[in-house]
């Protein structure tokens, strides 16, 4: 982890010049504090020149300890083997989002379908690649977010799940660290900032060091594994999400291959000609989700559910008959 602190130097000298000074200050004054979180990395830029990185790394640490399925001892990993559990406050947030979000998209993101994700080597267990339909089969029996049940209990939050069915929250929980960064900044008084995981993206007020609005760049789909951007946006108050088939995929001995979303209702990695799309929101954890399960909807029905969803905008970038790049705006995206 390094930090990178930007600070300016004010010499007070007589009173004709404090004016100046004090205007100065407040106009450069961002810090920039980034490191290793969640199997990729963090970004944060706030306007203050408070060193928080204990603070972000302890959060982290609980956001882990709660829902990452790759901690043997996490709540999640716990619930999951149908142990004795106490699920936290932030379990409880993502949990009752994921519900909403189940709801909304008839089933389109769904977090029981996490060991099917891991049968076809896309989750935490890398030594599984599905050739068996049978398995897939077998496995879909127990996918259904509707049979997961919270439970009222006065001594803390609670659910009750079918034994053999299994939660997973990656697709959201990385879009949750990210507003629970910000709303920890909130907290601390602080109006101007950007937080960024692995491209998942919460802005709010201005970048103070060029007194601009936050501009973010989308990435360009490439199937060769380097980076360039496709166009820069700005975002105010607003948060972005993307989800991408054209870099996490698997190939089997025969040369097939195979996206990483899956679709919920077959078991199997959607077929969808959409190689990225983006999800503007006024949270993360919300656009998160929502660019999970818009990828296995199909851009026919994504359009159509967006008309009922003014406060979602949406970039696609697609390939066309003749698997040449198209895009596609909805609801006003930023041009």
């Amino acid at each position: 982890m390094y930090r990178v602190f930007y600070f300016t130097i004010i010499f007070l000298c007589v009173a004709s010049c404090k004016k100046e000074a004090r205007s100065t200050t407040q106009d450069l004054i961002n810090t920039k504090l980034s490191g290793p979180v969640f199997g990729t990395s963090y970004s944060v830029i706030y306007a203050s020149e408070m060193d928080y990185t204990k603070q972000f790394d302890s959060l982290f640490e609980v956001i882990n300890q709660s829902m990452s399925t790759y901690i043997p001892d996490s709540e999640i990993s716990k619930l999951n083997r149908n142990e004795p559990h106490q699920l936290d406050i932030h379990f409880q947030n993502v949990f009752l989002a994921s519900k909403k979000i189940y709801d909304q998209t008839n089933g389109a993101f769904d977090p029981t379908i996490g060991n099917v994700v891991n049968a076809w080597s896309f989750g935490a267990d890398k030594k599984k690649f599905l050739t068996d339909s049978t398995t897939i089969d077998s496995l879909m029996r127990f996918v259904g977010f509707d049979k997961v049940k919270p439970i009222n209990h006065r001594y803390g939050f609670k659910i009750n799940k079918p034994q053999n069915t299994y939660l997973e929250f990656n697709a959201i929980a990385k879009g949750y660290g990210v507003d629970v960064i910000g709303e920890f900044l909130e907290r601390k008084n602080i109006q101007d900032y950007l937080v960024e995981i692995g491209g998942e993206i919460r802005a709010r007020g201005v970048n103070k060091d060029k007194n601009s609005p936050w501009r973010v760049g989308l990435d360009e789909p490439r199937f060769d594994g380097e980076q360039s951007v496709y166009k820069a946006i700005v975002l105010k108050d607003e948060s972005m999400a993307t989800s991408g088939t054209y870099r996490k995929f698997k190939i089997d001995d025969n040369g097939n291959r195979y996206a990483h979303i899956i679709d919920t209702k077959t078991g199997y990695p959607s077929k969808t000609n959409i190689l990225s799309i983006s999800v503007i929101a006024e949270d993360c954890m919300t656009a998160d989700a929502y660019a999970t399960a818009f990828q296995t909807m199909g851009i026919e029905t994504v359009t159509q559910f967006l008309k009922s969803h003014p406060e979602l905008k949406v970039f696609i970038i697609f390939e066309n008959d003749n698997n040449e790049f198209e895009t596609l705006n909805l609801n006003n995206f930023p041009e």
